[in-house]
């Protein structure tokens, strides 16, 4: 499966990670934020909190998996198309 978007601008590019980061530090910070009032208020101890998140580790780790496997299919497709249509063809 072939994409026809072309070649992707390096400042896109920049920009989606520091989006990304920007998201994954603030996940980070409410949920440590929530860890530690459910601590603090005595609902939860550290070992319910990692055994509560173990399930969802594994699941989100497969679909994790599966997502890159799907970029990295996109990419190696992309690639090949590009390959093809330069004058240089398999020599790329």
């Amino acid at each position: 499966m072939s994409n026809n978007f072309g070649a992707p601008d390096p400042g896109q590019l920049a920009s989606l990670l520091f989006e990304l980061a920007n998201q994954l530090h603030q996940e980070r910070a409410q949920r440590i934020a929530l860890e530690t009032a459910l601590i603090d208020q005595g609902i939860l101890n550290d070992g319910a909190i990692i055994a509560a998140a173990e399930p969802a580790r594994a699941r989100t780790a497969a679909a994790l998996d599966a997502a890159m496997a799907g970029i990295m299919r996109s990419m190696l497709e992309s690639s090949e198309t590009e390959r093809s249509k330069s004058p240089l063809g398999e020599r790329l």
